[in-house]
């Protein structure tokens, strides 16, 4: 039973490396970017797919993410609350990244303790950074799309 484990464990890592390297070749920027890593690359490139010109705007990327506010209010306060529909591995991916990032990057550090001395729940500054990171995933998508043919 040790050697099965041992080798299913080797072979993991092998698929990690060749992940790796096929998201780094595709997607460099992304993998680049602080906290992204290969596996969400991937889940990145197999939402978009082969058709990127079908997301027309941050707001419908958001959408698919699962990440865009959902109005929450009622009488005097006005807040959002979190999506709970879209592709749900995007939106765990996503969600991975503003943990790491809220835990190890001082940009985010700053900005998770500066909304948070203006009243924002933790899950609200969450739901924020998703968006926000949904806005730089799209913006790198679109960046990366040809340009569409005059017909």
């Amino acid at each position: 039973m040790a050697r099965r484990w041992k080798d299913l464990h080797d072979e993991v890592k092998e698929h990690d490396v060749l992940l790796g390297q096929l998201t780094k070749a595709h997607a460099p920027d992304l993998v680049d970017a602080f906290g992204i890593g290969a596996d969400t690359v991937a889940e990145v490139l197999v939402t978009v797919g082969d058709n990127p010109e079908r997301i027309r705007s941050q707001a419908a990327f958001a959408k698919l993410a699962g990440v865009c506010p959902v109005p929450a209010s009622s009488g005097k306060t006005n807040r959002h609350r979190l999506n709970r529909g879209g592709h749900r591995q995007l939106n765990s991916a996503l969600y991975r990244v503003v943990i790491v990032r809220m835990r190890f990057h001082q940009p985010t550090i700053d900005y998770v303790a500066r909304r948070t001395t203006e009243g924002k729940t933790k899950q609200e500054i969450i739901r924020c950074l998703k968006l926000y990171l949904a806005r730089g995933i799209y913006q790198y998508i679109k960046a990366k799309q040809p340009p569409m043919k005059a017909t």
